[in-house]
């Protein structure tokens, strides 16, 4: 049974229509331990992911990805030209992890972070108690509120 997540990016620097115009993606460049750990120890193939823009005029999920490929090491923590690279890490002792996703849908409008605040059955989302973790858990419920909210925004357009 796959589980659910949401993901944080800028989408001046990577966004869902990045994503969409890609098709899939290596999710690399996460350095927090917690999200690392996320990605490293739960995610699965066939998992779902809200992608979250953050960063931006308009916060809030802006479509739906898809894990194509569990976590593997990071190629950018090994890339001294990269931003992400870290010199303590190794091949044979990797510190980060990425996840492969691929594009499933764009919402017709962000779900914005006011209306996923004001709406009660999101209210216990790990979005609200740790706001800057980048990659986070989400239920079931929660998922298919956020799609059911944006099923209400597309057809009110």
């Amino acid at each position: 049974m796959p589980r659910y997540w949401l993901f944080k990016t800028e989408p001046d620097e990577f966004s869902i229509n990045d994503l969409r115009s890609q098709g899939t993606v290596c999710w690399d460049g996460v350095r927090n331990y917690s999200a690392r750990n996320f990605l490293r120890d739960e995610l699965e193939q066939g998992d779902r992911v809200l992608i979250y823009h953050s960063s931006c005029k308009t916060i809030g999920v802006a479509g739906i990805a898809q894990v194509t490929q569990a976590a593997y090491p990071d190629p950018t923590q090994f890339d001294s030209s990269s931003a992400y690279y870290d010199p303590k890490a190794s091949r044979n002792s990797p510190k980060w992890f990425c996840v492969t996703l691929g594009f499933s849908a764009c919402f017709g409008k962000v779900i914005t972070l006011g209306q996923l605040k004001n709406t009660p059955a999101l209210s216990a989302m790990t979005l609200f108690k740790q706001p800057r973790l980048s990659v986070q858990p989400v239920t079931a419920d929660e998922f298919q509120c956020i799609k059911q909210l944006a099923r209400i925004m597309t057809c009110v357009e």
